[in-house]
């Protein structure tokens, strides 16, 4: 199901990003320009993050940009950002952040296997690092998919 949405489209690297505004504007571009979210989505999504949204930081400098459906989703689609270096959630150095992720959901429901094997991925210590180390689609892909390699 990852490799279904984290595909070469929606996985981006940066290494221009200091502000976490931008992060997240840049994450949710794929999903924008595929049409699976509107505008207000993102907008939801800053507001949340302005208004104390630090929950969204998953630990291991990841953070998992989302809002409610009826925010502006059209689709459920996912996508991620890889800064460097890392920009600072909500401006608050207790939250350094390297990887973006943006998750749209249709429903409270339908997403659920995708957060699922989302969260084995990140639960993997040695996949997670292999992960945020990746710099390339490719290593990406194969991180997702668990190879041992980019193929």
């Amino acid at each position: 199901m990852l490799c279904d949405y984290l595909t070469p489209k929606t996985t981006l690297f940066a290494d221009d990003v200091t502000q976490w505004r931008d992060a997240v504007e840049r994450v949710a571009a794929p999903l924008l320009d595929n049409g699976a979210i509107t505008r207000d989505y993102v907008a939801a999504m800053i507001d949340s993050i302005a208004a104390g949204g630090t929950y969204i930081d998953l630990g291991f400098g990841i953070a998992l940009a989302h809002s409610r459906p009826e925010d502006g989703v059209v689709a459920t689609g996912l996508s991620s950002l890889r800064v460097r270096p890392s920009v600072l959630l909500n401006d608050d150095p207790l939250h350094p952040i390297d990887l973006f992720i943006c998750l749209a959901a249709v429903d409270n429901q339908g997403h659920l296997g995708t957060l699922m094997e989302l969260a084995r991925l990140l639960i993997d210590g040695e996949r997670r690092t292999r992960l945020l180390a990746a710099r390339t689609t490719a290593e990406i892909s194969a991180v997702i998919q668990g190879s041992a390699t980019p193929e």
